[in-house]
């Protein structure tokens, strides 16, 4: 059975190569198959085409790609910590400046 004329948006949309997804494709054709007893009903397309959409669901587990933005993320938290510090300090100076002048701050 030919591929959907979908497929490359559907193996973009799950970030998967195009052989994967043709991979995947006559798989859920092979259950699809194997469900129905019968090919090129509507029924049977539409049981490939949801088994295609499931496996495709199931596609990123199934992948060993480590999570890399929360490494990334505590970086930059880390990162900015001296600068966040620093701030911290800056406000507490200029409150106590402001307490021990007398000098209200302006609202802007």
């Amino acid at each position: 059975m030919k591929t959907p004329k979908l497929l490359p948006w559907y193996a973009r949309k799950a970030d998967i190569t195009l052989e994967r997804a043709t991979v995947l494709w006559h798989k859920a054709v092979r259950r699809a198959t194997k469900e129905t007893g019968w090919v090129g009903t509507s029924e049977y397309y539409d049981e490939a085409m949801r088994a295609f959409l499931e496996l495709l669901a199931l596609e990123p587990r199934t992948l060993c790609a480590p999570g890399v933005a929360p490494m990334l993320r505590q970086q930059n938290r880390v990162w900015r910590l001296p600068l966040t510090a620093m701030e911290d300090v800056m406000c507490a100076v200029a409150s106590s400046w402001q307490r021990q002048t007398g000098f209200p701050r302006k609202a802007a």
